[in-house]
Parts: structure tokens; sequence; C-alpha cells
């Protein structure tokens, strides 16, 4: 890899990225790194900025311990979060419709379940795809692990996407979270691909990894082939009661450079500038979208965080002279015909 590219090519799309090659990226002073990433950026995607509203329809008592969220019942009785059912599809759709009067194109489902259950609230999550669908909105939800039968019937609701974050890197990962593997989370991935629905993953930065971390979560997503068709990339929300509780909040520049890196390793994604947002400042938040953020997550609130000012994102945008994406009428799904003559996943396994 050079680190002088030449300008007049396009970026290829890489699924042999190495540490180092992506450590020597991170290491690039910060303004050179934007100006690359900006280059990649303007070959791939155009100005407009993907508003992707985030609903939780079941909050609390989920029964893994990752030590940064606030709704994992190891947690409940510092963090003081409840355990709430699964709520009403109508109350979903409800806020569905309000999302996509605001402008968001993309409606978001969390349910806090270590794996999907099967059964009638699977079925209720099936019904929230559909009507999220059908009003022209990307449908997409994160349920925890899923199977392959599972993923199968998400697909035939019309689900766009589903979201499941690797977190961080698979040599970090047990510093994180003990009741789930890096491998099970890369089968859960690996069913959803099959299932023909297109992937959001990314991680989480400020939870006390190295650079050497970030750099080893970003190979493994570029090995997948194809890559990720969103990647989230989010700053680490200290919430009071959890282990994270106390860290300090991460550098705006750390999360710039990041989200620079990210672009320049998987150039066709969508990079959504996630948690953590809204401790940065307007001119912090321009510098992500210089460095290729093109998507962030709008609406008062993250799950069980709280987020920007919806009225002042869009004044923010407007005021750099970029876009909303608008609501298209046709939602994705991925063709498994077409891929599988062209890309597959790549098989991704955990390092020992």
């Amino acid at each position: 890899m050079t680190l002088n590219p030449n300008f007049a090519e396009k970026a290829p799309i890489r699924h042999d990225w190495s540490i180092g090659e992506i450590e020597a990226l991170f290491a690039l002073p910060l303004l050179d790194l934007v100006h690359r990433a900006q280059y990649v950026h303007r070959q791939y995607h155009d100005d407009t900025i993907q508003l992707a509203s985030l609903l939780s329809i079941k909050t609390g008592g989920c029964a893994e311990d990752c030590g940064y969220c606030p709704q994992s019942a190891h947690h409940a009785k510092k963090t003081g979060q409840a355990k709430e059912q699964l709520i009403d599809v109508d109350y979903v759709l409800s806020r569905a419709q309000i999302a996509k009067d605001a402008g968001a194109s993309r409606f978001c489902m969390g349910a806090a379940w270590r794996s999907a259950p099967d059964g009638k609230q699977f079925d209720s999550v099936v019904e929230m795809v559909k009507g999220v669908t059908d009003m022209g909105l990307e449908a997409c939800v994160t349920l925890g692990m899923l199977q392959p039968h599972q993923a199968k019937r998400l697909a035939e609701a019309g689900l766009h996407s589903y979201n499941h974050n690797l977190d961080t890197s698979p040599e970090y990962y047990g510093e994180i979270v003990s009741t789930r593997t890096y491998q099970e989370r890369l089968d859960t991935l690996s069913h959803v691909r099959a299932a023909g629905i297109s992937l959001c993953c990314g991680g989480i930065i400020g939870m006390g990894e190295k650079e050497f971390d970030r750099a080893s979560l970003l190979r493994v997503l570029s090995e997948m082939n194809p890559h990720p068709e969103s990647v989230p990339v989010n700053a680490l929300v200290a919430v009071r009661g959890t282990p994270m509780e106390g860290r300090p909040a991460v550098d705006a520049f750390d999360m710039v450079r990041m989200i620079a890196v990210t672009r320049i390793v998987m150039p066709r994604a969508r990079v959504r500038l996630s948690a953590g947002r809204s401790e940065m400042s307007a001119e912090a938040q321009a510098l992500c979208f210089m460095a290729g953020a093109n998507s962030i997550f709008y609406g008062e609130k993250l799950l069980t965080t709280s987020n920007n000012d919806a009225a002042e994102d869009r004044a923010l945008i407007a005021r750099l002279g970029l876009n909303v994406q608008e609501i298209t009428e046709t939602p994705y799904h991925h063709d498994l015909d077409r891929s599988a003559k062209t890309e597959q996943m790549a098989e991704v396994k955990a390092a020992s």
C-alpha cells in the first residue's frame, strides 16, 4: 500500500486489507487522512445524508453482559433499567410514520434480546417489518442472534437491513463481553447475508481498546465480501451503572479518524455517525462528514441514550450545503442469484 496514492485512479474495493496497512492509515496526519477519505467518498457517494430513526421496541432485561450496555440484566441493579415487554405493533408503526414525516428514510427497531425468540413476539416483529416496509421506509432491526429460518422470515417480510455490531476487535472482545463469542456474532451475520438481507455492522470506540483493535475491527469488516452496506461508528456513551461508567469521552479527532479510515477501507459502505454524536460540536460533526460519514441517527433518543435535536441536525446539514436523502418507495433486497455470480460473503473466523 502506498500512502501517497494516485488520486486519478478510483479507489478499489478490497477484501485483503492487512492490519498493518490499516494501522498505517490511522498513523497519517489527520488532515492528510481526511483529504484522502474525502476523495474516496466523492468517488462512490453524492452529497446526501441519510436520516435513520431508531426505536427501542423491547427495552432492558438482556441476558448478555456487554460492558457498555445499560440494557443488560447483569447491570440492572446499578443502572435501574427495568425489563420491559415488546411494545404494540400499531404503536411502532405510528412512530415509524412520525419518523417518515420528519424526513427519515430508514426506521430501525431494536429489541434487547440475546437471541430472537420464536413465537408470538417474533411474529409481531415480522408484522412491524412489513408495516414499515409498506410505508416506503428502509426497515432495519436488531434482535440479537438469529437462526437461518428467522432470517428467512424477516427477508420475506421485506426487511432491508439487519444490525448486528461486532463492537470491537476479536483480540479485545473478551474484555467487553463474556456471554457471546465473536464467532457467534459472525455466524448471525452469515445467516443474515444468506437470506439476502443487507448488513448493518460496525463497532464502538472508547472502551479502552488500542488503535490496533480499531484497525483489527476494520480488517474483519473489510474481509466480508461484500462489505457491510452500512457501518455505524459509535463513540462510547459511558452510562452510569455500567462497567464502562467513568470512562473519558472519546476525543472528537479520534472519531474523525475512525470515520476516515472506515471510509477508505470500505468505499461503498454507508458510514453512520452514531452514538456519542450528542457530545460533538457542529464543527466536529462537519469534519466527520468531510471524512466520509453520510448517515446519522435522527431523533431524540438512541434506544436508551439521548441524541441530538432533529431541527438542529437539519439546520446543520443545510448550513454545510449537504442534502437529506430522499425517501424511495423501493425497498432493498439483496439479489442472491446475481450476487452468487459476483460476490460471496467471505468465511471470517474469529481470532484464536
